[in-house]
């Protein structure tokens, strides 16, 4: 692991592997640690890149919540490439790490080779609702806090998105918990207020121009994100969807071997055999 200086902060970035890059962007309140499952499968082909973001795991969580926002972040990880001397990589994000993952392909498309999108959103589409997520995460970071990060992992960890995540082995539970409790209350709070939904542009304009083959995987049990993942693959013309039987929203957890297959299947195509799909 190293710790790369790039605008102004420093980013946790661990590296494995050697070949054609992937970048690994994990999702709230996870970090590059929780790619471990997949690292010796990907590395073996791939030269791995998974870095930690802004707020979470080993990078810093600057005070600022300007500094979280989603033009930053994909600016921060296009540097970490630069500095690595990587002019193009696949990239695959997870639910937050989708959302960003999908606005830096759009910003700079030469530079995304393939992308992978796993439970992951274009952001909200309406203004009121974008309003109504912003209040409601603003209210959740004050709540981070005051009562901290253990507190705040109780809490949401019981949310429904996560219902199916109980069904994980115990150890696999205790390394999600033990991930969410590294984080700092601050690095928490201002992720939520600088890159969440409710302040990411909407990206679905973005989506019918985008030239990128891309995979978008979403796990059945996960009805709202299985419902975008359709809206986003009728949107965008290099957009392939595949439904994980067994899997709700962290499909790289609970269903690991389907999702390290799809993934390094898509990975190997050649551009024909995507287009030809």
């Amino acid at each position: 692991m190293a710790r790369i200086p790039v605008n102004g902060v420093h980013l946790n970035v661990d590296t494995a592997g050697a070949g054609p890059a992937l970048v690994l962007l994990h999702g709230f309140t996870g970090s590059a640690a929780g790619w471990a499952p997949h690292l010796a499968a990907f590395a073996a082909r791939r030269r791995v890149i998974a870095a930690d973001l802004l707020g979470h795991g080993r990078s810093d969580a600057p005070p600022d919540p300007r500094r979280y926002g989603i033009e930053q972040g994909a600016a921060d990880l296009l540097a970490v490439l630069d500095h690595l001397g990587i002019g193009q990589a696949s990239i695959l994000g997870y639910s937050m790490g989708g959302r960003l993952a999908l606005f830096l392909t759009a910003a700079a498309p030469g530079r995304v080779h393939r992308l992978v999108l796993v439970s992951a959103s274009p952001g909200l589409r309406e203004a009121a609702a974008r309003r109504a997520r912003a209040e409601q995460d603003a209210n959740l970071a004050e709540t981070i806090e005051r009562d901290g990060v253990a507190a705040f992992a109780d809490r949401w960890e019981r949310q429904p998105i996560f219902a199916t995540q109980a069904r994980l082995p115990a150890s696999a539970r205790a390394g999600l918990r033990a991930q969410r409790l590294q984080h700092t209350a601050r690095g928490l709070a201002n992720s939520l207020r600088g890159m969440g939904q409710g302040v990411q542009p909407p990206l679905y304009d973005h989506l019918p121009g985008l030239r990128v083959p891309t995979l978008l995987l979403v796990g059945e049990l996960d009805p709202a994100y299985c419902a975008l993942g359709r809206e986003m693959r009728r949107l965008h013309p290099e957009a392939r969807l595949t439904v994980v039987p067994g899997a709700g929203h962290a499909v790289h957890l609970e269903q690991p071997e389907a999702f390290r297959r799809h993934v390094l299947e898509f990975l190997d195509e050649r551009s024909d055999d995507h287009a030809a799909r």
